[in-house]
């Protein structure tokens, strides 16, 4: 995979980054820090090296001098190392620790409380648009998403087809994480009917023919392997009942269209109106995570009908997005963002469109989602809405 400049601006201390599979992580790190002391529990000969005597870290460790980083990559292979970290930390302030992985299950479950707040938790995320400039293609993004591993292969469309089957194996299958495999694989598949949709446990269990208890830890194993999000109902101050449940989305429009099924009696609005809109949420989620911004990412919806796609809120700002497939609207289609001005006078709203123009309709602003995916930058405002 080559080098492309990534937004992500690394802290000053120890951090954990952490993010899917082939989002760069490896590469990122090499460049970053090409003096770095790397220790890679992907290699199996390192992996029982430090599975069996965890304090060897320490010994190499002291082996090396004051400002030394030490690069620790897949590091929930072996969370015993953690301990053995924070110990390190604590006696050698001139040490850095950079602690990369694919899967924060393990370490959920114990192993970062070790650190008592001594490393910094970060993300890496798919491309974004503004990475990669004048090579950003928006149907490209929405067939193959922005995966980097994907993005940068000579055949992507095939990398692509593998890359569920190596979370299977790599992970899945290797890690233990769930009991029957094929249940698993046909769970990715009937889930990424409920990409963009408000999640349905029972419904996708009797589409899986497992037990409810059975997708829900499905679910769960998703988020830590940091293929899928839930968002939550956006509920502050609200006015009107919302209903309660989260929406689902796959972390990448590219994965999400490689695990839908797709045939003949499929229309294209089945698939391409959620992958776009999958694709601005991997965005905004990636322009909130590397801006460092005192935000969090919604979605609006009440029993009565009235919804809007995404709702970014806290004191980095508050803006209501709806997003459209078509290439043409009508002043029907803001219909959810003027319900919700009426409810949030102090929200910005937005409408993305596949068209080319830039308009305001009934005072709301209405932006090319190709404009607004190149210019959405972390640190500055959202394309297409004044800034304060």
């Amino acid at each position: 995979m080559g080098f492309r400049y990534r937004f992500f601006d690394p802290p000053a201390s120890s951090y954990f980054l952490f993010g899917p599979r082939g989002t760069g992580k490896s590469t990122w790190c090499r460049e970053q820090y090409p003096q770095a002391v790397l220790v890679d529990m992907l290699q199996p000969d390192r992996l029982r090296e430090y599975l069996a005597r965890p304090e060897r870290l320490r010994e190499l460790a002291h082996q090396q001098e004051d400002g030394q980083v030490f690069v620790i990559d897949e590091v929930q292979k072996a969370p015993e190392l953690l301990s053995v970290v924070h110990s390190l930390i604590e006696e050698h302030r001139g040490w850095r620790f950079v602690l990369t992985g694919s899967s924060a299950r393990k370490l959920r479950r114990g192993g970062v409380d070790l650190m008592a707040g001594r490393a910094i938790w970060r993300e890496l995320h798919p491309y974004m648009a503004a990475e990669l400039g004048t090579d950003f293609n928006l149907n490209m993004a929405l067939t193959l998403g922005m995966v980097p591993v994907v993005y940068e292969a000579e055949n992507p469309a095939d990398v692509l087809r593998a890359y569920a089957g190596l979370y299977l194996h790599e992970e899945v299958q290797a890690e233990g994480l769930v009991r029957n495999l094929s249940d698993f694989a046909r769970f990715l598949e009937v889930a990424s009917f409920s990409h963009g949709q408000v999640v349905n446990i029972s419904n996708i269990a009797r589409e899986c023919q497992v037990e409810r208890t059975t997708v829900a830890g499905f679910m769960d194993v998703l988020e830590d392997l940091l293929l899928a999000f839930r968002l939550p109902v956006f509920a502050k101050r609200a006015r009107r009942t919302v209903v309660v449940h989260p929406k689902f989305y796959y972390f990448d429009a590219g994965v999400f269209r490689s695990l839908r099924p797709a045939g003949p009696l499929d229309r294209g609005g089945d698939i391409d109106g959620p992958a776009l809109e999958g694709l601005v949420a991997q965005h905004l989620r990636a322009w909130i995570a590397y801006g460092e911004r005192d935000a969090e990412l919604f979605y609006w919806r009440t029993r009565g009908g009235s919804e809007v796609d995404f709702v970014i809120y806290g004191e980095g700002g508050f803006w209501a997005v709806e997003v459209k497939r078509s290439t043409t609207f009508h002043s029907t289609d803001l219909r959810g963002l003027k319900s919700f001005r009426e409810d949030y006078p102090e929200a910005q709203p937005l409408l993305l469109h596949r068209g080319e123009d830039a308009l305001r309709v009934d005072g709301i602003p209405c932006l090319p989602c190709n404009t607004f995916l190149r210019e959405l930058i972390p640190g500055q405002p959202l394309p297409g809405t004044p800034t304060n």
